[in-house]
């Protein structure tokens, strides 16, 4: 009976510490993403189909932010994406989906909500984007980012179906 006692006082105590120490994403908290779809030269070019979301440090995504398709049955070819939320809620697709984009300079920030609209805690997350063209290639990108109460940057290097893409963090 001790030792069943001691393991709830230690959960109990573990799981006190763990609500303590979770604060939220600052009100203002904001991540602006810049991203660049490159102009490909060939004869067979279609319009990339794009994902781009946000999972936590338990590999649970949190956030879809963009989805750029054509039509509903080619949400599969964004596997990754798809895999982890398209077949699970159609709700969400059709909320977040748009049309495909053509060759440029894009801008769209992110307001530190779930899917949900609840604000989610400071910590560790991992930004994804995946860009796959029918007739061309596929581009899977992550990138660790620390959500706090600092200002960060990063930068992910230019692929093949990507320009380069730029994330800014800020709390103001």
């Amino acid at each position: 009976m001790k030792t069943l006692t001691q393991f709830f006082g230690a959960s109990l105590l573990l799981c006190g510490s763990m609500s303590l120490s979770a604060s939220p994403l600052p009100a203002q908290a904001k991540l602006a993403v810049e991203f660049e779809l490159p102009s490909i030269e060939t004869s067979m070019y279609a319009r990339p189909y794009v994902a781009v979301w946000i999972e936590n440090d338990q590999r649970q995504p949190v956030r879809t932010m963009q989805l750029w398709v054509g039509k509903d049955e080619w949400l599969k070819d964004l596997r990754s994406w798809w895999r982890k939320v398209g077949r699970n809620d159609r709700e969400l697709v059709d909320a977040v989906t748009s049309a495909t984009r053509p060759a440029g300079q894009y801008r769209f920030s992110w307001d530190g909500l779930d899917d949900k609209g609840q604000r989610l805690d400071q910590g560790e997350y991992t930004f994804y984007v995946e860009v796959v063209r029918e007739h061309g290639g596929r581009n899977y990108l992550r990138q660790k980012v620390t959500l706090a109460d600092q200002e960060q940057k990063y930068q992910l290097a230019p692929t093949q179906e990507t320009g380069s893409i730029s994330l800014h963090y800020t709390t103001q």
